[in-house]
């Protein structure tokens, strides 16, 4: 009774339960997927399958528009009453996978789900999760990348229709991280992708990011809440300052998602750059990062009359010409031990991180330095 008045709280109303048949073939076609797309992971399928066809499933009726639900304090996976199961391979494997990724402590109590840390003063990573999730449910199933258009703003991306916005987002992180720290942190629940991508920019850029898609996801939601007290309004001469107010408020939240999409894109672009920047240490490494900055417009997400990313792309050519002409003047600028990506394959200590901030603040220094006695 007291699982079933939470279950209702939580928007959830169980209709029926699964068969061990129906679980089992969802488990053994599931765990196939997640092994055959990401076998750098190393997961056992056997002991996947086990796990998967142990979960409890139902059918049931939501409160919103969801096709499935994992609902982590029962450890169970709730379908959409009348869900079409051809069409649930990316819902239900999305799921699983918060099934798989969640951490509990002794008492049994959940830690984390994957990136989302539920420990601490507040709960933190929430959309970072779900995007990442997604992003790793869409890559299992073959998703079929798209092009399409949310609030103004075109872009490329692995989901249509399930986080769409947050999918792009957290793909351009990755598109300086790789997606093998990301997809690690998803299955594990550890901080690889976190201090990867700190590595990769700074502490304040990652946490920000963080904070601005759980904002985007709250205003998703408040969008959603709006648009269906609009369409229970009716349309007469009664009704008209209602129905103004309401699709201005609509308009409204879509305009702040806009703002707060495109300065986490400024803010994922710019730190990363700049971070790269102060590695390039020779002629190699300079047409490396002209390159790697350049393809960043394939992921990029583009407003109507978009100049940011043009114009940032021609000032870090301007720096990246001073850090050329450094080079040709002083050689291999190597004032300490070369970095390589393969950090990314290990657990990242605050230690580590700390002495790799000291390096760069030398190497920016040194920089500012060479750039002073050039221009002299």
């Amino acid at each position: 009774m007291k699982n079933d008045i939470a279950l209702r709280k939580a928007g959830i109303k169980i209709v029926k339960k699964l068969s061990t048949l129906e679980v089992n073939k969802m488990a053994s076609n599931i765990s196939e997927k997640i092994c055959l797309s990401f076998p750098e992971h190393k997961i056992n399928q056997s002991d996947l399958f086990i796990a998967i066809s142990r979960v409890n499933m139902y059918l049931a009726e939501f409160d919103d528009n969801s096709a499935a639900k994992y609902w982590y304090k029962n450890n169970s996976i709730y379908f959409k009453k009348d869900i079409d199961f051809n069409t649930l391979e990316t819902p239900a494997l999305h799921e699983c996978l918060h099934y798989i990724q969640t951490a509990r402590n002794k008492r049994g109590k959940v830690e984390r789900l994957g990136l989302y840390n539920l420990t601490g003063f507040k709960e933190s990573g929430f959309a970072l999760n779900e995007a990442a999730v997604q992003l790793m449910a869409s890559y299992a199933t073959n998703t079929k990348v798209d092009s399409v258009k949310y609030y103004g703003m075109e872009f490329i991306t692995n989901s249509p229709n399930y986080y769409p916005i947050e999918c792009a987002l957290v793909r351009q992180m990755t598109y300086f991280t790789g997606t093998y720290p990301l997809f690690h942190s998803v299955i594990h629940s550890n901080d690889i992708f976190k201090n990867t991508f700190i590595m990769k920019s700074n502490e304040d850029a990652y946490y920000n990011i963080t904070k601005n898609l759980d904002k985007i996801v709250e205003l998703e939601e408040s969008l959603n809440k709006a648009n269906i007290s609009l369409a229970y309004v009716e349309c007469n001469d009664d009704n008209q300052i209602k129905l103004q107010k309401l699709k201005q408020n609509i308009e409204n939240i879509k305009q702040n998602i806009k703002q707060i999409t495109i300065e986490t894109q400024e803010l994922i672009l710019t730190s990363c750059a700049y971070s790269d920047l102060a590695l390039v240490r020779d002629n190699e490494s300079v047409a490396e990062f002209k390159k790697k900055l350049y393809r960043f417009k394939n992921v990029l997400i583009k407003p109507d009359n978009y100049s940011f990313y043009n114009e940032f792309y021609c000032h870090m050519m301007e720096e990246l010409e001073v850090k050329r002409e450094l080079i040709k003047k002083y050689g291999i600028l190597n004032c300490f031990k070369e970095i390589r990506e393969n950090f990314a394959l290990i657990e990242v200590r605050k230690q580590k991180l700390n002495l790799l901030q000291l390096a760069i603040m030398k190497l920016k220094k040194l920089f500012h330095i060479g750039q002073e006695e050039y221009e002299n």
